[in-house]
């Protein structure tokens, strides 16, 4: 495997085509069905609210957002990289890491990390788009952009990476498999965490993870097992990232996984502009919203909020490092 030229450079960021740092302003274009792509205003044939939601009551204990996509545009408004992070930090939202679903949305996540301290990256092909790269001859290369683009200092995750049986049926599992175990070799060797896309497909995410040999942090991004997986999860130390989806009324499995996750092993996320936490479920998310979400965990704990937030900051940091440059 190519391991590139050693990244873009933090004090020289090579231009990336076609984008202008910061912007928040497109839908993804990239590879057909993408796996989080912009919406319209329709859902299930009902309308929907495409407003932000209100600002959250400010967090005493600022906790940071380890999973967005602040390139993927879902409501009426475009929004500078700098302000979504100052309408997040007015809140208590530290940071946020940017998460890339193909060579593109990548190549914006370093270039974010590197215009913004608040902003830190991640890398990777989504397991949807492995085998649309694959089919058109291009996954190889793409690896090896993404290998080239984990170099970077600012990238401290490659992911989102993993599994996903809901929207790839099984004529792409075996190129899924191949590009999952891929990004994990470039997580372990270039020394950074690795984050999880898992969607239906808990069984054979543990299969592989315990079959291969794993960077010092795994994050199950968007955490959608029960307390069995969390129990897998303690057993091995894989980090638990739980996203507005833990407040959704149906979300019972959730909440009991949460209540069994080793308390240092859970990490907070929006996955925005997807997954709103209730009571604004189907509006645009945005790292802004993190407090409903980190709250209603306190609640359902039954933990000091503070306490709470104080530990989550902890565990990011533990896993991504810094946010600030020293």
């Amino acid at each position: 495997m190519c391991h590139g030229s050693g990244g873009i450079s933090a004090q020289a960021p090579a231009a990336v085509p076609g984008l202008t740092p910061p912007a928040y302003v497109r839908p993804h274009e990239g590879n057909g069905e993408a796996p989080s792509a912009a919406r319209d205003a329709s859902d299930g044939g009902r309308k929907r609210n495409l407003d932000y939601p209100p600002a959250p009551e400010p967090l005493a204990v600022p906790v940071p957002d380890n999973h967005t996509h602040m390139d993927f545009r879902d409501g009426l408004v475009s929004v500078d990289v700098s302000d979504a992070l100052d309408a997040a930090n007015a809140v208590g939202v530290s940071g946020v890491v940017q998460v890339g679903c193909d060579v593109e949305s990548s190549r914006f996540a370093v270039e974010a990390a590197a215009s913004d301290p608040r902003v830190l990256a991640a890398v990777a092909i989504h397991p949807n788009d492995a085998p649309r790269y694959a089919a058109r001859g291009g996954l190889e290369e793409a690896l090896e952009e993404i290998d080239r683009l984990a170099a970077h200092p600012r990238v401290r995750a490659v992911g989102e990476t993993g599994l996903d049986y809901f929207r790839t049926g099984p004529e792409g599992a075996g190129t899924q498999e191949l590009s999952f175990r891929r990004h994990i070799e470039i997580a372990r060797t270039r020394g950074k965490a690795l984050q999880i896309h898992d969607r239906d497909a808990h069984a054979d995410i543990v299969r592989i993870l315990e079959s291969e040999q794993l960077p010092e942090h795994v994050v199950f991004h968007c955490f959608s097992g029960d307390a069995e997986l969390a129990r897998i999860c303690n057993r091995n130390g894989w980090h638990m990232s739980f996203s507005g989806t833990v407040t959704f009324k149906n979300s019972q499995d959730l909440r009991e996984a949460l209540a069994v996750a080793d308390p240092d092993l859970v990490l907070v996320e929006t996955d925005a502009p997807f997954l709103t936490p209730h009571p604004y479920r189907g509006r645009p998310n945005a790292s802004y919203l993190i407090p409903y979400t980190v709250r209603a965990m306190a609640e359902f704990l039954e933990e000091d909020l503070d306490t709470l937030c104080a530990r989550i900051g902890a565990t990011t940091r533990r896993v991504y490092g810094e946010f600030q440059p020293s």
